[in-house]
């Protein structure tokens, strides 16, 4: 009984000591979410501002025509997927990691017909084991990434549909609602679609020429939707960190509370065991 009663008591101290690292992990998550919350939330009005001048100039140039507006014969797709760097965010990277996965296999038959970007140590690990094809990948984004973090790989994902490499790019994120909402989002990124809006048109100038403006704002357009979506995804891992670590602080504490229930019973049984052997050993002399 008395070995018992140390093995509970060990396993007491490891819960505690486990509870205390996920509490921490919780308020860390928390400080950091409101950051990226905020910086998510102040990047979409600027792709709304560049979407509504793209839109404009498409508008009212007639006949605009950019590769990244082309629809053409779906022969190969691109597919960028967001994750984190790091685990503990419940189903954060699981998510949307079997979203991307049964889409490729009801879409393709081969891995001639896909190619991935990869942005998080998560997803790439998650492709590599599986040994899918990885273009280009980035990992070890900071908690608050900014546009150079991500530009390489934003750049050469929009690059490769412009020059032909795939006809048409998806984009695989968390979309943020709050802390304990996250959306697995897959967004038809290339060839764009919707710019000309329905909305009145203003007349502007543009020098050299419109379309010599839309080629340079188009692909801009493009990598700004994907670092909107890496803010999102970043905005989104804290809040599922901090919603799983919350949990598994709850669980913690309720693991406690048993265990010490469990040893209160077996100190007390072991008391009243030693209680009955003097009584009855003071009879036996008696």
């Amino acid at each position: 009984m008395a070995k018992g009663m140390r093995d509970i008591k060990r396993e007491i101290k490891s819960k505690q000591n486990t509870k205390q690292i996920t509490k921490a992990m919780e308020m860390v998550a928390a400080s950091r979410l409101r950051k990226a919350q905020e910086a998510a939330q102040a990047a979409r009005p600027y792709a709304e501002k560049l979407k509504e001048v793209v839109a404009n100039i498409a508008a009212g140039t007639r006949n605009v025509k950019h590769p990244m507006l082309e629809n053409r014969p779906i022969k190969k797709t691109g597919y960028l997927v967001i994750t984190s760097d790091r685990g503990l965010a419940g189903g954060y990277n699981a998510n949307i990691l079997r979203k991307v996965t049964q889409t490729i296999r009801e879409k393709h038959k081969s891995t001639d017909d896909y190619v991935l970007f990869v942005i998080g140590r998560k997803g790439r690990d998650y492709f590599r084991r599986r040994n899918m094809p990885i273009v280009e990948e980035v990992t070890g984004l900071p908690d608050a990434p900014t546009f150079a973090d991500i530009k390489t790989v934003a750049y050469s994902a929009v690059t490769k549909f412009a020059e032909g490499a795939y006809d048409e790019l998806y984009l695989y994120y968390n979309e943020f609602v709050n802390a304990i909402t996250q959306v697995p989002t897959d967004l038809r990124l290339l060839p764009l679609e919707e710019v000309g809006g329905n909305g009145p048109v203003t007349s502007y100038e543009y020098e050299p020429s419109p379309e010599g403006v839309l080629e340079v704002l188009l692909p801009k357009y493009a990598e700004t939707l994907i670092y909107s979506a890496v803010l999102d995804g970043k905005a989104s891992e804290f809040g599922a960190r901090m919603t799983a670590m919350g949990s598994a602080t709850k669980n913690a504490t309720k693991i406690i509370n048993q265990l010490t229930l469990t040893y209160n019973r077996a100190r007390q049984a072991a008391i009243t065991q030693e209680i009955s052997e003097i009584v009855a050993g003071a009879n036996a002399q008696s």
